[in-house]
């Protein structure tokens, strides 16, 4: 009885933080498409930085630009 009364809370908890979640795509997400575009436009593409778990994409991943170096 006492396990299934502590139990409840936990649940109750579980269930009211799936209904809070936001329906549509997250800042963060809109955020890094964009700038996957900006990098593909320079030619390059976003790879993950190890360890960078920040949440904010231009600090969690790095704009990559392969080919050749220009002499200026």
């Amino acid at each position: 009885m006492t396990r299934t009364l502590l139990f409840i809370p936990a649940f109750a908890t579980l269930a009211l933080a799936g209904c809070a979640t936001p329906a549509g795509p997250s800042e963060s997400r809109l955020e890094l498409e964009a700038y996957a575009a900006e990098c593909r436009e320079r030619g390059g593409i976003i790879q993950p930085i190890p360890g960078a778990y920040s949440g904010r994409p231009r600090a969690d991943y790095a704009c990559v630009i392969s080919g050749q170096a220009s002499r200026l």
